[in-house]
């Protein structure tokens, strides 16, 4: 029976962290969807958490709760703004959606210090400096 059962596949799907200002005591930095899908993504949820070690301490965030009735296809959404306090931590955003009815979830991780220059892409559909996770 669970032969039978096809495996709802995430791709084409990112979630991504841009920089989206810059002044001389601080930077802005918003988290995004990304549907790179020729389809919309319908009942989309996404729960966002930071957790791990900082200064010898576990350390956890708020578990923030997005929702959105439908994405359209190679759009994006915004997430949430994100500290650069949090960097240091796993950002963790686990994502769920439909298309027709099937539906699908993935688990976004942005490891500890994996958002910084040297990993910075131009985001697709944003056209934003920033690090992605397909």
């Amino acid at each position: 029976m669970i032969k039978d059962l096809h495996p709802n596949v995430v791709k084409d799907i990112a979630v991504a962290v841009a920089l989206e200002g810059e002044s001389v005591e601080s930077k802005t930095w918003y988290v995004y969807l990304i549907n790179l899908k020729d389809v919309p993504l319908e009942t989309v949820l996404i729960t966002s958490k930071g957790y791990g070690e900082k200064n010898g301490e576990q350390v956890k965030t708020s578990v923030l709760r997005h929702s959105f009735p439908v994405i359209p296809p190679k759009s994006f959404k915004l997430i949430e703004p994100i500290d650069e306090a949090t960097f240091g931590l796993n950002n963790e955003y686990w994502l769920s959606y439909y298309i027709g009815k099937d539906i699908f979830d993935k688990k976004f991780i942005f490891l500890p210090e994996s958002i910084v220059d040297g990993n910075f892409i131009k985001l697709p559909v944003v056209n934003k400096p920033g690090v992605m996770i397909l």
